[in-house]
């Protein structure tokens, strides 16, 4: 793998990162993709807000209909509630059950556990590798890919 392209070891790591998750929160009943959602939720929601299902797509980066279709999904397992947006009669906001609290609050400390695991050896998650490498990545998050209208 020394000759690999950065977006190869990329898509490696984050298929590690990915199947560390859904081998941790299998314990606790969820998926990588609900673990996101509701763990986003949960910290976008800690501000005191609701936010509405296309903000956190927004948030997560995840197509907006498959955030409906998880958001559904967790709504039937009594995770979280789906309710009118009081400013947009389009938009649905998405809260947090006590179910659902107790269960992302669970995850959450599993998936710091895994990532103080996965980056010991770059010195673990509060190291000046870590802080850099995550910098890195969201200086490349920022960045849009060419299209067909703007090589």
């Amino acid at each position: 793998m020394e000759r690999a392209t950065t977006g190869f070891l990329v898509w490696r790591v984050a298929l590690k990162f990915r199947a560390g998750v859904d081998r941790v929160l299998a314990g606790v009943g969820l998926t990588h993709a609900q673990y996101s959602l509701l763990a986003s939720l949960y910290g976008l929601s800690r501000s005191g807000t609701a936010p509405s299902q296309r903000e956190l797509a927004d948030h997560t980066g995840l197509d907006p209909i498959f955030v409906s279709k998880l958001a559904r999904a967790l709504e039937r397992s009594g995770m979280l509630r789906r309710d009118p947006h009081p400013a947009d009669s389009r938009a649905v906001e998405l809260t947090l059950t006590e179910q659902g609290l107790t269960v992302v609050r669970e995850a959450i400390e599993l998936v710091a556990g895994l990532h103080r695991e996965l980056l010991a050896p770059i010195g673990g998650p509060e190291s000046p590798r870590n802080q850099q490498l995550a910098e890195t990545l969201r200086a490349l998050l920022t960045t849009q890919p060419p299209t067909k209208e703007n090589p």
